[in-house]
């Protein structure tokens, strides 16, 4: 039999395997670098399920569930398992993921108004006599026509509509035993690679605990984002409401004729909870003396664009708000911390000068005439603007950074003299009733399209980066996003479908000879599934501008 070479970038080596050996095959034979086995593997810079045979020479890399793209293999293969579970507990009752919440995920059963703890151990035991069953999941190409048949004999219509709104020819599917599914990226190979989860109460449903990315032995079984779940539930029911809450359904209506309606609904609500924020701030002010706002969130949230219409709507209400960036108090670059790699640390707290910051708030609230600095970026030294900054006794003084909520940052303003703000990208719109749509997916296509144009970076460099912003995310953001007064969700349910013509030129521009080359692929594939709508009627102050271009905002 004919023997190829596969190269194992895992292990800095190479072995000789017979034609048809499959890439579960190929691990075995391996020395294991990883204290948790392979999910699923990049061929030759494209994500592969581990029962994929090779019978070229090729190069291989392994990811487990510690990287990001190996966690998502982790969540899919779970959400699969636990679709089939309540299914054999609840045939004749619909499933849904709403949404990701901390580790794990929100999920509700239709016409179950409240879950009980027992309910969740059957869940949960059903779930387990399932993965210690260890049965294989596997994909099939099949015609689209066969694919849509089976969707109707479970009665998943929100895979149909995305089947009938996006035709071609042959579609993915995949089995679990009896159940069929669809998820666009790998699976595990089996049920048996899925060992750690806990299942409990959580409002009218329940919370699926995953284990944690960076320390997969340890799960945190209950979650406190009351907030956070509240911003979510609000737009699943504004989205049912609109006839969107799936893309199939998105698709529908922009086919129809509606994506001049839809835009501007969703701005108009957007321009509503910002009216709203502003009448909170300015009750605030009068109530309890609020004069500085700490605006936070993830990359590509839109904070500064939110910011400035924040202030547009101040302004409304006769304040004077005034914008500094939390970016203008970076220490000079030769007192930066560097990570673990060597590398600046610019996400770090201690990258910012808190001293001389606390000491120019103290000095403002006082009355006082401060000089603010500018960083500047390229030399990576401080400039000083001409004009000292005073605030009159109308200023609200809006500081937008990603640390805007921990309260290391300004310790020296009493908590009731402050209102925080969280603004970041809840993706309201899902793929179907079980397969959401990461936020961070929404916030990188906003990145790209954004780095590309103004900043001359092509996809592959902000790919690469994304990962190091994702982990400064999950250390110095997250964990105090429920320190907020107020949760603002930029996403716009019309969004992608507009991204859909801006990104796609950009990301198949990543030569498929780097390892970024993967993730464009995956964006490019999810990409495919949304109907494009033209930016012609977005108007000039919305959020998603700041990313395409056109807005009236100076940045």
């Amino acid at each position: 039999m004919d023997r190829i070479k596969v190269i194992c970038e895992n292990t800095d080596s190479a072995t000789e395997v017979p034609m048809g050996t499959s890439l579960l095959e190929i691990a075995h034979g391996l020395p294991s670098d990883g204290e948790y086995p392979p999910l699923a593997a990049y061929v030759n810079n494209r994500i592969k399920e581990l029962n994929y045979k090779v019978y070229t020479p090729v190069t291989v890399r392994f990811i487990d569930i510690t990287g990001f793209e190996g966690y998502r293999v982790y969540q899919r293969t779970v959400s699969f398992i636990l679709h089939k579970a309540v299914r054999e507990l609840y045939p004749d009752r619909r499933f849904f993921i709403r949404h990701s919440l901390g580790d794990g995920f929100y999920c509700e059963i239709d016409g179950e108004s409240k879950i009980s703890e027992d309910a969740c151990k059957r869940i949960a035991e059903a779930m387990r006599r399932i993965t210690n069953a260890d049965i294989p999941v596997t994909r099939e190409k099949m015609l689209t026509a066969d694919v849509r048949r089976l969707y109707d004999e479970y009665g998943f219509e929100d895979k149909t509509a995305l089947l009938d709104t996006r035709p071609r020819l042959y579609s993915d599917l995949y089995r679990l035993d009896d159940l069929v599914g669809y998820f666009y990226g790998a699976l595990a190979p089996s049920t048996g690679y899925i060992r750690l989860f806990a299942i409990h109460p959580y409002y009218n449903g329940f919370y699926l605990a995953l284990p944690k990315r960076e320390d997969p032995s340890r799960i945190q079984p209950h979650v406190h984002l009351d907030k956070m779940f509240d911003i979510f539930r609000q737009y699943k029911q504004w989205v049912d409401i609109m006839g969107v809450p799936t893309v199939g359904s998105l698709n529908a209506k922009v086919l129809g004729g509606d994506a001049s309606e839809l835009i501007k609904i969703a701005e108009a609500l957007h321009e509503k909870q910002i009216s709203d924020i502003a009448d909170d701030i300015a009750a605030a002010n009068a109530s309890r003396d609020v004069r500085l706002v700490l605006i936070s969130g993830p990359s590509s949230s839109g904070k500064t664009t939110f910011s400035k219409r924040l202030g547009v709507q101040l302004r409304v209400l006769g304040l004077n708000p005034v914008l500094i960036s939390l970016d203008d108090y970076f220490v000079e670059r030769d007192k930066t911390p560097r990570d673990e790699n060597g590398e600046y640390d610019y996400e770090a707290l201690e990258a910012i000068d808190l001293a001389q910051l606390n000491d120019h708030l103290k000095r403002l609230a006082a009355g006082e005439s401060v000089a603010i600095p500018r960083y500047d970026f390229i030399t990576g030294k401080r400039q000083w603007h001409e004009n000292p900054l005073r605030l009159d006794e109308r200023s609200i003084l809006i500081m937008e950074g990603i640390h805007g909520l921990n309260p290391r940052l300004t310790p020296s303003i009493p908590d009731h003299l402050k209102f925080k703000i969280y603004v970041s990208c809840f993706t309201s719109v899902a793929m179907d009733n079980l397969s959401r749509i990461p936020t961070t997916d929404n916030r990188l296509l906003r990145r790209i399209t954004r780095d590309n144009a103004t900043r001359g970076n092509d996809a592959c460099s902000t790919i690469s980066r994304w990962p190091s912003v994702r982990r400064g995310e999950e250390k110095h953001i997250f964990p105090y996003q429920e320190n907020a007064d107020v949760m603002f969700n930029s996403s716009l349910f019309y969004e992608i479908s507009v991204l859909r013509p801006f990104v796609e030129p950009i990301l198949r521009e990543v030569p498929d000879t780097v390892p970024e080359y993967a993730e464009a692929a995956r964006l490019l594939k999810f990409l495919d599934n949304f109907i494009p709508v033209r930016p012609d009627e977005i108007p000039p102050t919305s959020l998603l501008r700041e990313f395409i271009g056109g807005s009236s905002f100076k940045y």
